[in-house]
């Protein structure tokens, strides 16, 4: 009997063992893949403008301009020793404005889940402009961009690209599926509000990742639309976490996920597309022209002159404008959009000089004077304070100065306002002191730019029938003519007020690092706030640096106005000068440029001189003080301490501006760029 008893307990001791094992099993295998067709009760990291709808769509963002949402799955994930993953998910991007949204989704591998220093638009709520390209972010992504960024070298403004620690993209390619039907590829439009699946898999062993696009229900096409040879071992990090980031830009623009589906030991599951939540309907864009087919029989002659009609309509229409009653009065300024869109042959990419947080510009040549003229393109989706910004346009059209870039006049289309200014042909001065690797631009040229822009701001703050506060002056606005003579530009964030008048309580605005201290707590632009702008600008003028940075080696944050101050106590101010420059400068003028930029960076507004006795300063017509004892930024009781970008930008984001960018008064964001 007891033989028996010990046999049976036996027995259940390897039945009990079994079960165990295909329960570890079981876990095991969760833990590599796992599938959501739908998301009602999934317990995600969800942060930004993420959220689940009640019938499980996830919803990346909103309506909301210049925002950033991110879905992770909560637990973290080890590779195997192959790396090889498999992953497919359902989405749809519906914008406002067609044509016009921004700026995509993008799959994430991840070794973190926090993307509080991250931005939104162009950097999709994954990098910044400080980090973008860093081999130390360990961040994988596969993006569905719908903006064309030539800073990230995209191909087009609706395509896949594979990115590794950057947005520039190893491999992408314009979004299409095969059709075994028509036996080619057929062209998808990522903005169009169309659902479509996705499915990325990569193989660790060959290096190879496989990225295909169709719309929703159809088959997985049997060709790939990318196929690139990419080793991802160095980015990944164990452990490391997969999910979702999507950004929007100056259009509001929803991003959706229905399902989503992940696996590391072999093809992911199939979606069970009956199960998904449904989208939401496609917002009503433009009315599409119908065209009634005429049956009856009808005299030639009524037939051509429909045809001549309708070709009028097309040609009519490629040049049609947005004009009001009320925009009578502003008629002598405006362009008609046929002449710039000559200009400009037809807004080409070959014209395009640059772009930035409000828009692209574009080189032209008026045809009627063959002037040179620079055209910005602004969207805009709404007439809100048009009224009252285009009397400021105007208003700042009468300004007059050699050393301000002459804003000409403007026109408007729907969804669109073009502001023409003249054509400076040697560009912006921040591409002399960073981005030329061998600048040719001398001493003697960049104190004559130091005096020239000092003359502009004398000329706007206090010289002009009304003070204009500039509000955003720094290196990449100030644009060089032919002879290399500065000249203030960019009056996108400027504001103008009677003189004997205080200005009017605003929204921070402006860029992180030429920041008055005082604006994070008063929100109020004065004269003050743009001679500190100008400190910072000087200091960039003699030492070639940035404002803020992470130094090249200890990666540590980097403040520039610290640094010269740091070398000005210790008696070696001059050691802070651009090392390019090799010492060809006159002392003299170079110790007068980095104590003035101390100066007019006080950290008190009282601190600062006036924008007269900058120019007085810099022509030599009165003696610079000395810096005073209570500057110390970094002791400064002004504001209850140090101001460095490291310590003060959290008190910002509490005013909902981002460490990398400053929201204007129409919610724009400028990136300083």
């Amino acid at each position: 009997m007891f033989q028996v008893m010990a046999e049976t307990c036996s027995y259940l001791h390897k039945k009990i063992a079994l079960l165990f094992f295909f329960v570890a099993l079981t876990f095991a295998q969760d833990e590599k893949q796992f599938m959501y067709n739908g998301f009602q009760g999934a317990k995600l990291h969800l942060d930004g403008l993420a959220n689940i709808h009640p019938n499980g769509l996830l919803q990346m963002t909103n309506s909301s301009l210049q925002g950033s949402g991110h879905v992770f799955y909560p637990q973290p994930l080890k590779f195997n020793t192959s790396r090889s993953f498999s992953t497919t998910f359902v989405f749809a991007i519906n914008t406002d404005v067609p044509g016009h949204g921004g700026h995509g989704i993008a799959f994430v591998i991840s070794s973190s889940m926090n993307f509080d220093h991250a931005v939104p638009a162009e950097y999709l709520g994954i990098f910044n402009i400080s980090n973008n390209g860093n081999n130390s972010n360990h961040v994988i992504a596969v993006e569905l961009d719908t903006v064309q960024n030539a800073v990230f070298k995209d191909i087009d403004g609706n395509h896949v690209g594979i990115d590794i620690n950057g947005l520039e993209s190893v491999g992408s390619a314009s979004v299409a599926y095969y059709s075994d039907e028509e036996r080619k590829n057929m062209s998808l439009q990522l903005s169009g509000g169309t659902p479509m699946q996705i499915w990325i898999d990569y193989d660790g062993a060959k290096m190879l990742m496989n990225v295909t696009v169709a719309p929703l229900k159809h088959p997985k096409p049997k060709k790939y639309l990318l196929s690139t040879p990419v080793n991802l071992s160095p980015a990944l990090l164990d452990p490391v976490y997969v999910g979702f980031s999507s950004s929007t830009g100056l259009t509001a623009t929803e991003h959706y996920i229905s399902g989503w589906s992940w696996s590391q030991i072999g093809q992911a599951q199939d979606l069970d597309l009956t199960k998904l939540p449904s989208f939401p309907k496609i917002r009503s864009q433009r009315k599409k022209l119908k065209v009634l087919f005429i049956v009856l029989i009808v005299v030639l002659s009524l037939l051509l002159e429909m045809i001549a009609g309708v070709a009028f309509a097309v040609w009519r229409k490629k040049y049609e404008e947005l004009k009001e009653p009320w925009e009578q009065e502003y008629i002598s300024h405006r362009f008609s959009f046929k002449d710039l869109y000559t200009a400009t042959k037809g807004f080409k990419d070959s014209e395009l000089l640059g772009f930035g947080g409000f828009g692209k510009v574009y080189k032209g040549v008026i045809p009627s004077t063959q002037t040179q003229v620079a055209v910005k393109k602004v969207s805009h989706d709404s007439r809100q304070g048009m009224r009252e910004f285009l009397s400021e346009i105007v208003t700042m059209r009468r300004l007059r100065h050699r050393n301000l870039v002459q804003l000409l006049g403007y026109c408007r289309r729907k969804g669109e306002l073009l502001l023409v200014y003249d054509y400076m042909p040697n560009g912006s001065l921040d591409k002399y002191l960073f981005k030329s690797k061998n600048s040719n631009l001398s001493w003697a040229q960049r104190f004559n730019i130091a005096k020239g822009v000092a003359a502009a701001l004398l000329y706007l703050h206090e010289e002009w029938e009304q003070v204009v506060l500039h509000r955003d002056v720094k290196a990449s606005n100030i644009l060089l003519d032919a002879e290399m003579n500065a000249r203030l530009g960019d009056f996108g964030l400027a504001r103008l007020y009677d003189h004997e008048s205080d200005p009017r309580s605003t929204h921070v605005v402006g860029t992180v690092g030429y920041l008055a201290p005082e604006l994070s707590i008063t929100g109020k632009p004065t004269t003050a706030t743009d001679v500190f702008s100008f400190g910072i600008f000087l200091l960039e003028v003699a030492c070639g640096r940035r404002p803020n940075s992470l130094q090249e080696f200890s990666r540590e944050d980097f403040v520039l106005v610290d640094w010269v101050y740091d070398c000005w106590k210790k008696g070696v101010i001059l050691e802070t000068s651009d090392p390019t420059l090799e010492g060809n400068h006159q002392v003299e003028e170079m110790e007068l440029v980095l104590k003035l930029g101390l100066l007019c960076s006080h950290p008190k507004p009282e601190g600062r001189p006036s924008m007269r006795n900058v120019v007085q300063f810099l022509h030599g017509d009165a003696s610079l003080p000395d810096i005073p004892s209570d500057y110390d930024h970094q002791s400064n009781s002004y504001f209850g301490g140090s101001w460095r970008i490291s310590s003060s930008l959290p008190s910002l984001s509490s005013l909902g501006i981002s460490h990398a960018t400053i929201s204007s008064d129409n919610s724009v964001i400028h990136n300083g760029r």
